[in-house]
């Protein structure tokens, strides 16, 4: 059972989530380097962020159940790094309230899909 959806070509909402979050990451990593001037706080948002989406790629590839679970766990724990930049970003000033929330949602909304994922694995693993 490693990751029906892909083995039957069906839309994938947790990849598709976190490939539309990457792609506000970008954008937002050239707004804080080319509008604030801000290099080191955004270039690791820029390396988490788009890193949860490229494990949830490796899982689509899976090859056990064991190696799946494992690469959802580093997105899960990219997503948890993630709202670590954004908050460190938010509370020195360099992302105002209004941005910060609306990508913060987006993340913790992936955050969470790959928390469902992690226990439904984990509970059919039992």
């Amino acid at each position: 059972m490693i990751n029906d959806q892909v083995a039957k070509n069906k839309p994938n909402p947790a990849y598709e989530k976190a490939y539309a979050l990457a792609v506000r990451i970008v954008n937002l990593y050239k707004h804080l380097c080319e509008q604030k001037r801000e290099y080191v706080l955004s270039k690791q948002l820029l390396k988490s962020g788009t890193s949860i989406g490229a494990n949830l790629s490796e899982a689509n590839g899976a090859i056990s159940e064991a190696d799946f679970s494992a690469k959802v766990s580093i997105a899960y724990k990219e997503a948890q790094e993630t709202k670590y930049w954004l908050n460190l970003l938010k509370d020195t000033g360099y992302l105002d309230d209004i941005s910060y929330k609306s990508i913060f949602n987006d993340v913790d909304e992936v955050a969470a899909i790959l928390f469902a994922v992690l226990k439904k694995t984990r509970i059919n693993k039992q």
